[in-house]
């Protein structure tokens, strides 16, 4: 038996080459998650493309304190923040908006939180979801609800995870976006 540290020979053909061994992770009970369909023509060079790339790149974009700048639209930003406060009202525990923009093709933001139990998870993503159609938002998808250890909603430009505790530590979202800037998260006065 070979440890996950050593290097494994993959025969292929005539050829013999050596692999690396790959961090693996469970399979997300999702399936494939497939990228959100585009607001403008998005072809490879085509102008909704250039219009789209110089539209995001010349706007002023808002920095952080160490200076670095986000390529995220202001209403992907304000839907984040927006997200943020109703898991915060419905006791989410360890909220996180991660800037992503530029990172990946299919969201500006990733808000990822916390719920104590599965019917916990399922009342911050219901939560989620009325506090949001009230701004007349409303999610392009929502998976997970039934069983309420990994909600996934997808709002266009943002993507929220509500996690159990177990779940969240097993699939490490941060850990794989530890690059990507966290935006600080607003505490509602709460009235003792």
């Amino acid at each position: 038996m070979k440890s996950s540290h050593e290097k494994v020979k993959v025969a292929r053909g005539p050829k013999r080459t050596t692999a690396a061994p790959s961090r693996t992770r469970p399979p997300s009970p999702f399936g494939v998650l497939r990228p959100r369909s585009p607001k403008k023509s998005r072809a490879p060079g085509g102008a909704g493309e250039r219009e789209a790339q110089a539209g995001r790149l010349s706007r002023e974009a808002p920095a952080d304190a160490s200076g670095a700048s986000s390529v995220a639209s202001d209403a992907a930003r304000s839907t984040a923040a927006a997200i943020a406060a109703a898991a915060i009202d419905k006791k989410a525990v360890a909220v996180e908006i991660l800037d992503v923009a530029g990172k990946v093709d299919y969201a500006d933001f990733l808000v990822i939180m916390t719920g104590r139990s599965d019917r916990h998870a399922q009342a911050l993503a219901q939560g989620i979801e009325e506090a949001l159609q009230q701004r007349s938002v409303r999610p392009v998808a929502v998976e997970g609800l039934p069983n309420g250890t990994w909600v996934l909603m997808d709002f266009g430009d943002v993507v929220v995870h509500v996690f159990q505790d177990e779940a969240r530590q097993l699939y490490d979202i941060e850990g794989l976006w530890l690059d990507a800037r966290r935006l600080p998260v607003a505490v509602p006065d709460r009235a003792p």
